[in-house]
């Protein structure tokens, strides 16, 4: 009985979404009354709209990437990467990418919205969240199941498991839909975490999910974008981040919907 229904919930997460092309998005068209995954993006989908977004981005390493989509309840719904095989990105990424998604998710609101990156200096020794990153453990039981070779694939193991983990560096946003309700949120990891952030960023808008405008301590054009305001190791809004190698243009992103 345990085996039917953990597949069950694994069949409910890879419901397919018509896909037009990356100049549109993809169409995002769930039935009614649809909940969870069913409401979000599939493998698909979200492997189109990573290899769009890494395409585009080239700060950082320019390194190749993984992502992730955990639904409201935090259940993983899908896992892509950009390269070619599952081992063109860092091997330890594939992770990194959902804890980043179970990280946005958690701590978004549909009124305010906060990305990992906006976490990093509240979470330091002295902040106002210090030992925020020590809660929700990653469940390692579903973080390291194999077989390996469906890591990334629409079969990824962590899909329809709830992975926890909390991260607080660039790469992790919340998914809101058109209503402006927070129905998730995409993790992305495999470079520098500022990279990780501009590429989350644009993998957030080739889905169409962005409708947050306003909801968040940035401009309200970019509402939970990376801020770099730190100096002599305080940041003046308390949501700083700090910069990275070859740091890209942050308001060069697409504004939000």
């Amino acid at each position: 009985m345990k085996l039917v229904l953990k597949l069950g919930v694994a069949a409910v997460c890879l419901v397919a979404f018509p896909v037009s092309s990356l100049a549109d998005g993809p169409s995002l068209l769930p039935s009614p009354g649809a909940t969870g995954c069913a409401l979000l993006p599939d493998h698909t989908s979200l492997s189109q709209a990573l290899a769009g977004a890494v395409a585009v981005e080239t700060s950082g390493l320019d390194f190749q990437m993984w992502a992730t989509i955990v639904d409201r309840d935090g259940i993983v719904c899908a896992v892509a990467f950009s390269g070619g095989d599952r081992g063109a990105q860092w091997p330890g990424s594939r992770v990194i990418s959902a804890q980043k998604a179970n990280t946005a998710n958690a701590f978004s609101l549909d009124g305010l919205a906060l990305s990992t990156a906006n976490l990093y200096s509240a979470v330091q020794p002295g902040g106002s969240l210090f030992g925020l990153q020590e809660s929700n453990p990653v469940d390692t039981g579903v973080a390291y199941k194999g077989p390996s070779k469906n890591y990334g694939t629409g079969n990824d193991p962590m899909v329809g498991e709830k992975i926890g983990g909390v991260n607080v560096f660039g790469g992790g946003l919340a998914l809101y839909d058109a209503s402006g309700k927070v129905v998730g949120a995409v993790g992305v990891s495999g470079d520098t975490s500022c990279a990780d952030h501009m590429i989350g960023w644009r993998v957030r808008n080739n889905l169409g999910l962005d409708h947050l405008s306003g909801k968040g301590v940035g401009a309200a054009d970019h509402p939970d974008n990376i801020i770099y305001d730190i100096a002599a190791g305080v940041s003046a809004s308390g949501f700083g981040h700090p910069k990275c190698i070859n740091t890209g243009d942050e308001t060069a992103l697409p504004a939000v919907q």
